[in-house]
């Protein structure tokens, strides 16, 4: 993937992100996206940070429940997968978040 077609992937993946999540939990946190980087604040002051990662053309997610951890996007599966352990960004997003929200809920 040439850094273009990087940087439209994953400014449209945090756009759609930012999107879902504050239609999903807007109302219990601040949900806030500028200058490429997602924060999520929750009501307990647990703190979500998403951005891109330019030089590894990586999406990182920065979770207080899971931890830390970088998404390469794999063409194959369509997907930001994870470099350690293969699971996709959209379903640890939805587990978490879904825990949060006392719901399903899906975000993309």
């Amino acid at each position: 993937m040439d850094a273009t077609t990087f940087e439209n992937l994953a400014d449209q993946t945090l756009e759609d992100l930012f999107d879902a999540i504050d239609e999903a939990i807007g109302d219990d946190a601040d949900v806030d996206f500028d200058n490429g980087i997602l924060n999520i604040e929750l009501e307990d002051g647990r703190q979500y940070v998403i951005n891109k990662h330019a030089p590894n053309m990586q999406i990182w997610l920065s979770s207080p429940i899971s931890g830390a951890a970088h998404y390469a996007y794999d063409e194959g599966e369509g997907a930001w997968v994870s470099t350690r352990g293969g699971a996709a960004l959209l379903e640890i997003l939805n587990a978490e978040i879904s825990t949060i929200a006392g719901e399903d809920v899906s975000l993309g």
